[in-house]
C-alpha cells in the first residue's frame, strides 16, 4: 500500500466511493445510486489493470443498472417510492440454475479468449453480483443474502491479486450486508404495519 503509487491511489478512490454507496444502500438511502456510479467507473479501471475482466465488465453493468435503480427507488411503485418486499420462493427454482450456467459459460469464454486470472471464480462474482444488484434495484430483501455470498467469494480473489485494500473493504461489505439485512427486514415489517393501519383507517 504505497500512497505514491497511481494504481493504489485509483484503488483507494474506488474503494471510498463504493464503500459510501454500500453503506447508504444498507441504510435504504437513495443516494447510494449516484455514488455507486462513480465508484463503478473507478473500479472498472482498477480491475482492467489486474486482468480481472469479468469484474471490469461487471462495473459497466452496475453503471447502467444504477440508473434504473435510482429511478425504481424513487418512482418504481406506480410513481411512488418502491417498498421493500421478499422475492417469491418459486423464483429460486430458475434463478439458481441460471446462475450456475451463466457462471460456467462466462468462465469458459474468459478461459478461451483472454488471459483472465481465476476466470470461473471471477465469473461467479460477476453473475452473483448481477443477481444481487437486480434484486436490490427491486428492493428485495434477499439481495443481501446474495451479497453475502458475493463478498465471501470476492475477498480471497481480490487478495490473491494483490488488491489488499479492496479485499479488506469487502470484509467490511460482508459485515455491512449482515447489518443491512437486519435493517431492511425491520423496515419491511414497519412498512407492512403502516400499510395495514392505512387499510384499516380506509
Amino acid at each position: 500500500m504505497n500512497l505514491s503509487d497511481p494504481n493504489f491511489q485509483l484503488e483507494l478512490a474506488a474503494n471510498i466511493a463504493v464503500a459510501g454507496s454500500i453503506l447508504l444502500a444498507g441504510r435504504n438511502n437513495v443516494h447510494t445510486w449516484w455514488l455507486g456510479i462513480v465508484g463503478c467507473v473507478l473500479f472498472a479501471a482498477v480491475f482492467e489493470r489486474s486482468h480481472l475482466y469479468a469484474d471490469m465488465v461487471l462495473q459497466f453493468f452496475f453503471v447502467v443498472i444504477s440508473v434504473f435503480g435510482w429511478w425504481q427507488w424513487l418512482r418504481g411503485d406506480h410513481g411512488a417510492p418502491l417498498p421493500i418486499t421478499r422475492l417469491p420462493a418459486r423464483a429460486w427454482s430458475w434463478l439458481l440454475p441460471l446462475a450456475v450456467l451463466a457462471t460456467f459459460g462466462y468462465g469458459w469464454m474468459l478461459t478461451r479468449l483472454t488471459n483472465a486470472y481465476a476466470p470461473y471464480i471471477d465469473s461467479a462474482v460477476l453473475v452473483l453480483s448481477v443477481i444481487a444488484q437486480i434484486l436490490m434495484m427491486r428492493r428485495k430483501l434477499e439481495s443481501w443474502w446474495v451479497w453475502l455470498l458475493v463478498n465471501t467469494i470476492a475477498v480471497p480473489l481480490y487478495y490473491s491479486r494483490g488488491l489488499h485494500l479492496t479485499s479488506i473493504l469487502y470484509v467490511g461489505f460482508w459485515i455491512n450486508a449482515l447489518v443491512a439485512l437486519r435493517h431492511w427486514r425491520h423496515l419491511m415489517r414497519a412498512e407492512a404495519d403502516t400499510g395495514r393501519a392505512a387499510d384499516g383507517i380506509a
